[in-house]
């Protein structure tokens, strides 16, 4: 525990989990676990005072907030990107209508039809 501790683990890989504390003391994990209850908790005593770390849950819920906040952003990008499609597709839509409309007048006038004169009433 000691060795964990000050940074200088022999067997493991030096993380501050009951795993390493199994491999730097040479027994198995879960008879760690299950039959020296007090060694692991006292580890994990001593870690959470001596030892300033953000507990794994915390880092996991930070990295699952970032994930949501990136996801919020690209779909506001995506909803923007779309608002202006369908100001451009309205655009077009209007221009082709004008445009049908003008060539529906002219394919009124033709060469043997004479229009009505426009009221001024």
């Amino acid at each position: 525990m000691d060795r964990l501790l000050a940074g200088q683990a022999t067997a493991s890989n030096g993380s501050f989990t009951a795993v390493s504390l199994a491999v730097e003391a040479g027994v198995h994990r879960m008879a760690l676990l299950k039959r020296h209850v007090d060694l692991k908790s006292g580890f994990h005593e001593r870690v959470s005072i001596e030892t300033p770390q953000v507990p794994e849950v915390e880092k996991r819920l930070r990295e699952t907030v970032t994930k949501l906040k990136r996801t919020i952003a690209d779909q506001k990008a995506e909803v923007d990107e779309l608002r202006q499609q369908v100001t451009r597709l309205a655009i077009a839509s209007a221009v082709r209508t004008q445009e049908n409309d003008g060539q529906a007048e002219r394919a009124l006038v033709s060469d043997n039809v004479i229009p009505f004169p426009e009221s001024t009433t």
